[in-house]
């Protein structure tokens, strides 16, 4: 295997590791319905849970330990920093390549979520040639 190809494999290998976290940072920051929940709004609810699991009936201090588990999972997945803006940026320098190698269509970005703006600045349009 030559050096231009390995370069290329390599290449092609690190614009779908760009797709994929872009892809899976959305994901996991879609918006949700209802109130936005805060760092602050989810430290008081722990601390009313704590209060209320000492005199709290067996099944519901299992709820309020599940509520608990579920809170520190979410407070500790919005500690982590993604930097979206980041993953965006390399999306945005992969996506056009990798989407005309694999055959991927302006509408199938849309559908996997993809913003028109980020489209736009990937160079991908609608009913372009590889897009």
């Amino acid at each position: 295997m030559s050096d231009s190809h390995k370069a290329a494999l390599a290449e092609g290998r690190e614009q779908g590791r760009a797709v994929r976290r872009y892809l899976e940072a959305i994901e996991a920051h879609k918006p949700k319905r209802g109130r936005k929940r805060t760092q602050e709004s989810m430290q008081k609810r722990l601390a009313m849970i704590e209060e209320r699991v000492a005199s709290a009936d067996p099944l519901t201090r299992l709820h309020l330990a599940q509520e608990r588990m579920d809170l520190m999972r979410e407070l500790s997945t919005t500690d982590n920093g993604v930097n979206i803006q980041e993953l965006e940026d390399a999306f945005v320098a992969s996506a056009e390549p990798y989407g005309r190698r694999k055959g991927i269509t302006y509408g199938a970005w849309r559908e996997a979520g993809i913003d028109p703006s980020v489209l736009r600045r990937a160079g991908i349009r609608r009913g372009g040639e590889g897009a």
